[in-house]
């Protein structure tokens, strides 16, 4: 792959509206000097960084704070993460964790964008030994 060559992967928030079909239809619409490639939690993109670019932002432009992208370290349909040579989906159980976490990015950027403190998350509860003893039981 060349080096001003970049391919990126557009993930977009469970929070969102947009589908996968919606962004590789505008990228397609664009014209735009990049391979594109429709997946289920968005798409990738791929071409000489500059075009990514355009690309990326006119993408964006449809969900500004439910559409996110990140650098992918393999070309579209490398053999190494392909499924088609491997069956399984390599990284996808971090992406799947990061995806989890995108509603929670979503709703920091809108809260930035307002100039407002983000909601407090409300901390996990540690169990006393009593309960833990009454759950043990009652599963057996």
């Amino acid at each position: 792959m060349p080096k001003d060559t970049e391919t990126r992967m557009i993930v977009i928030a469970p929070s969102s509206s947009v589908t996968p079909d919606q962004i590789t239809r505008l990228i397609h619409t664009l014209s735009a000097e990049v391979t594109v490639k429709e997946t289920c939690y968005g798409a990738m993109v791929e071409g000489e960084r500059a075009e990514v670019a355009k690309t990326l932002e006119a993408v964006r432009k449809l969900d500004p704070n439910r559409i996110f992208s990140k650098v992918r370290g393999f070309p579209i349909g490398d053999a190494r993460r392909c499924r088609a040579h491997h069956g399984s989906r390599p990284g996808f159980t971090q992406l799947e964790k990061e995806w989890e976490c995108l509603s929670l990015i979503e709703k920091g950027v809108t809260c930035a964008e307002k100039g407002e403190a983000p909601p407090e998350i409300p901390r996990r509860q540690k169990i006393t030994v009593e309960e833990l003893k009454r759950i043990v039981e009652e599963t057996g």
